[in-house]
């Protein structure tokens, strides 16, 4: 066996080729769609317009998410508060019978108050978590803990130090085991 190397022979491209090849690989004189390989699919292949995109964009963006939270988060709290009002009223000291509008308009304040609370916090969370997950450019369930670690601390601030460190741990977690629970099942 030797070890001599041979030179095959190599193409030599016409100025015209290479033009072709340049204006090609390059330039957008020459590119049809034919050109494009889609793979084969059960379905036909959509390829989405920019008006798609823009759409898309807009429905994924942070400020949508935020507003949608605050939406579900205030009628989710309209419903418990409501509940809630009905199993137990507030006024039970006084021994006089209460009256009908007394009765409707503590079950208002009190939906109102539950409402305006789940609205605040969903806003808070959705807008952390957007933030973050923003920020590391990942969709994993770490922006999750992360935003119930930040939203948790930041609604125990208010009762102090050590409440902002449970709460931020308690929301955390809690956040942990929702996030498993939605992926897990779905």
């Amino acid at each position: 066996m030797s070890s001599e190397v041979t030179d095959t022979p190599k193409r030599q491209f016409t100025p015209e080729e290479w033009i072709y090849l340049t204006n090609y690989f390059v330039g957008n004189n020459y590119r049809y769609r034919e050109n494009i390989i889609i793979p084969r699919n059960l379905g036909p292949v959509h390829i989405k317009t920019n008006e798609e995109k823009m759409v898309e964009a807009f429905f994924e963006g942070c400020p949508f998410k935020v507003i949608m939270s605050c939406v579900a988060g205030y009628g989710l709290g309209a419903v418990i508060g409501l509940f809630s009002s009905s199993i137990g009223p507030q006024s039970i000291t006084s021994v006089e019978t209460q009256t009908t509008r007394q009765v409707f308009n503590e079950m208002k304040t009190t939906t109102l108050s539950y409402a305006k609370n789940f609205a605040m916090i969903g806003a808070l969370f959705s807008g952390v978590e957007c933030t973050i997950e923003t920020m590391r450019g990942k969709s994993d369930w770490k922006n999750g803990t992360y935003a119930g670690a930040v939203t948790g601390g930041m609604i125990g601030l208010r009762a102090g130090v050590k409440a902002g460190i449970v709460g931020a741990m308690g929301f955390a977690a809690f956040s942990t085991v929702i996030d498993y629970y939605m992926h897990s099942r779905f």
